[in-house]
């Protein structure tokens, strides 16, 4: 049961992440243009150049706020990450630990030995 619904889980975000994949390529771009606009805006000296470069930065800020569903398809990539490294996971079960501290000792130096 456990697996289908880390199937379940994985194919819907997989296709979330499919559907977003435009708008996380526009996000990455705007975001990347605007940081060297920002560069360029500390960089230059005159008054025209840094409205100029202020106009140009709001208007790929507003083209970044556009593409704010990609967030969206972020989060149904960690949730495949999450799917990804669950699959094989094991449930450890409970040892019951007797009252001499040695009796164990074999079996929890052999599962330290496997991490």
């Amino acid at each position: 049961m456990k697996k289908f619904g880390l199937v379940l889980a994985g194919g819907i975000a997989a296709i979330v992440l499919l559907s977003t994949l435009g708008p996380m390529v526009g996000l990455l771009i705007s975001l990347v243009l605007l940081y060297l606009i920002y560069k360029q805006f500390l960089k230059a000296e005159s008054t025209g150049g840094k409205i100029g470069l202020g106009i140009i930065g709001v208007i790929f800020l507003m083209a970044s706020i556009s593409n704010a569903p990609a967030i969206i398809g972020v989060v149904a990539a960690y949730i495949l990450y999450l799917v990804y490294k669950n699959w094989n996971s094991s449930k450890r079960s409970v040892i019951k630990e007797e009252s001499d501290l040695f009796v164990n000792y074999e079996k929890q130096w052999n599962e330290l030995k496997n991490y």
